[in-house]
Order: C-alpha cells, then sequence, then structure tokens
C-alpha cells in the first residue's frame, strides 16, 4: 500500500481555500444587494480575500465611510438598502457558505 497522506492533506486544504474564496465572494455579493448606495464607490471597494496559509476569508470595504454606513442605524438609506449590510450577509449565508467549502472538498476527494 503506498501512503498519499501528505498530497490528500494539500487537496484539501487547497479545497478548503477555494469553497472559503467562494463562501467570501458569495457573502460579498449578497452584501451588494443591500449595502447603501448613492455613487456606489462604497459597492465598488467591496473585496473577498483568502488567507491560504491560516484558512481565514475576509470580506471588506474600503471607503473613509464604509463602517459608519455599516454601523449607524440611524443613517436613512434608499429603499432595499440598510445598514448592517455585511454583518446581515454573512449571518444570512452561514449555511451557504459551509455547502460552498464542502462542495469544493468532496470535489478534492474524488
Amino acid at each position: 500500500m503506498d501512503w498519499h497522506g501528505d498530497e490528500v492533506r494539500r487537496a484539501i486544504r487547497d479545497a478548503a481555500a477555494r469553497g472559503l474564496q467562494h463562501g467570501a465572494e458569495h457573502v460579498l455579493g449578497e452584501s451588494n444587494t443591500v449595502v447603501p448606495l448613492d455613487e456606489a464607490a462604497l459597492q465598488r471597494s467591496g473585496v473577498a480575500t483568502v488567507d491560504d496559509r491560516d484558512l481565514r476569508a475576509a470580506v471588506s470595504y474600503d471607503t473613509p465611510y464604509a463602517v459608519p454606513q455599516h454601523e449607524r442605524l440611524d443613517y436613512e438609506h434608499a429603499p432595499g438598502r440598510k445598514a448592517k449590510f455585511l454583518e446581515d450577509a454573512l449571518n444570512e449565508n452561514r449555511a451557504e457558505v459551509a455547502d460552498l467549502v464542502a462542495a469544493q472538498i468532496r470535489r478534492a476527494l474524488r
């Protein structure tokens, strides 16, 4: 019998990183459907990233007003747009993100 444990471990880790990237992009897409819009600069600044080494994903927006727009519940937004756009997108899509990661790992183990 040949041992392929290291190869399998690498394949699973790579698959998990791919799944995390898909999951982060999914959360970003969902967040973008409700992110406050004026000239869409906030929406365009959104990015999904993955740290392959630590297997951590991040979704962020990079404008000077991203945090206040997210946190200030007293701001008025256009219909269908809201504060907590990123937090809610993550909380509402946890199962989908887990499914995306699991699907990539299953594919790697075929």
